[in-house]
């Protein structure tokens, strides 16, 4: 997860305003939305904190142990809500991924960090095969529709926000894996 500092703060920044923002999703008056929104606020802050450049704060050798055992249990709740939403699935990939990588960093030396090497390269290329394409779906799902209106909606419950915070996040996923 650490390469150069400058993406590395730029990542920060994505993802902790990612996280926010889901914070704030979790206000909506829609039920459904709120409990999606709280595991996104997991998953946005928790890549923050992962992709933190070492030369700014070296997290201490527990801390990727820890990483891998909160993503581990968020995906074991997404597989568990994923027998009501499919929508859930993609929650388990994407836990599933910050548990590998946090597992990979947890096992790999301090001065591999960021210079590849990390991890099972099969496994690794099947998540950023994942992740980029969801990231191109997301991104044409925010194209806009010709005719497309409706009734005022809440900024916070506003669909193409949503969407745009989930592709804000596959990105930040996408160079993660890519540092791995």
């Amino acid at each position: 997860m650490h390469g150069p500092a400058s993406p590395g703060w730029l990542l920060v920044a994505l993802c902790a305003a990612t996280g926010a923002y889901c914070l704030l999703r979790m206000r909506s008056k829609v039920e459904e939305q709120r409990r999606a929104a709280g595991g996104e606020a997991l998953m946005g802050f928790g890549m923050a904190a992962m992709a933190v450049p070492p030369a700014a704060f070296t997290l201490p050798s527990w801390a990727w142990p820890a990483f891998a055992a909160v993503f581990a249990g968020a995906a074991l709740r997404a597989l568990w809500a994923a027998r009501a939403s499919a929508h859930h699935l993609h929650h388990l990939v994407g836990a599933g991924a910050m548990a590998y990588m946090a597992a990979a960093m947890a096992a790999a030396p301090a001065h591999t960090h960021g210079h590849g090497g990390s991890g099972v390269p099969v496994l690794t290329g099947v998540l950023l095969l994942y992740f980029a394409g969801y990231v191109l779906l997301s991104g044409a799902r925010l194209l806009p529709v010709a005719g497309a209106g409706g009734a005022a909606v809440a900024w916070s419950d506003r669909p193409e926000v949503s969407r745009a915070c989930r592709l804000s996040m596959g990105i930040g996923m996408l160079a993660m894996l890519l540092a791995l």
